[in-house]
């Protein structure tokens, strides 16, 4: 297949029709090229398709348009667009999120030339209409035993090699893995052997909510103290580890005005 792109961008869309072509542009604006776009709509009711089908007509090579007959969620819809993406690297991209120029050549040349890797990542820049207001951190290999404290590497910006989400065939569907479905997944690659690194140059850009924190319900927490759990048994670590599932619980239960000190303190 001569026209083979290396690299297939998976993206679930999904009421973005606001975003999506920003985001689009950022895909089009990298110094790497050679990529496909799998889009997925995931029964939008806005006209996120119409946007997403312009893309497809104009370059049905470089644009992959794919729809789901009613609203799935994140996982499948990504799942689906496993099915036909064609790129022995799958990259992530948000339909409201920009990726920085060179994000996808600095990870496309990380894993090429560090075949030992299967996942590469970077940290993000957190944004809103007003600018980028928090920076998170990255660097270096996690460890297998570090997976139990949180989720090793940023979502939205990764690239997998395909072998990696074919092994643990790719995301699990289950409510309770809702808002902590890439941390599961990561578990089940490093379960199998897989090994990941994050860059340290944030190349990445989230579109966020600087008070989302403060509306995160509970029952998102008992799904990460679930993942928690689920880490532990299947990496094979000490039980006493068990404790790390306890995080995400008291978090939950600590006063606001509190926990928004201690998360800004921990982002210095």
């Amino acid at each position: 297949m001569e026209n083979k792109p290396l690299v297939s961008i998976l993206m679930g869309i999904y009421n973005c029709a606001d975003t999506l072509e920003e985001a689009v542009e950022s895909i089009k604006a990298q110094t790497y090229d050679n990529w496909e776009l799998v889009m997925c709509d995931d029964g939008s009711s806005d006209n996120t398709y119409e946007i997403a089908k312009k893309y497809n007509e104009e370059n049905p090579e470089k644009f992959v348009l794919i729809k789901n007959e009613k609203n799935v969620g994140l996982n499948m819809t990504l799942n689906n667009c496993l099915k036909v993406a064609k790129g022995d690297f799958i990259a992530r991209m948000d339909g409201d999120d920009i990726s920085l120029p060179e994000r996808f050549e600095k990870e496309v040349n990380f894993l090429l030339e560090n075949p030992d890797y299967a996942i590469v990542s970077t940290p993000m820049h957190y944004f809103d209409k007003d600018g980028i207001f928090r920076t998170g951190k990255g660097g270096g290999a996690p460890k297998k035993e570090d997976l139990v404290k949180g989720t090793p590497h940023c979502h939205a910006p990764c690239m997998v090699r395909r072998e990696a989400y074919m092994k643990v065939d790719g995301y699990s569907v289950d409510d309770k893995l809702l808002r902590a479905e890439d941390y599961h997944l990561w578990i089940k690659m490093y379960k199998e052997g897989f090994k990941g690194y994050n860059l340290e140059e944030p190349l990445y850009m989230m579109r966020d909510d600087r008070d989302a924190i403060r509306r995160r319900k509970y029952k998102f927490r008992v799904n990460e103290a679930y993942v928690k759990c689920f880490a532990v048994k299947a990496l094979g670590l000490p039980k006493w580890k068990y404790v790390y599932a306890l995080v995400p619980l008291v978090k939950g239960l600590v006063p606001m005005k509190l926990y928004t000190i201690l998360h800004k303190m921990k982002d210095k």
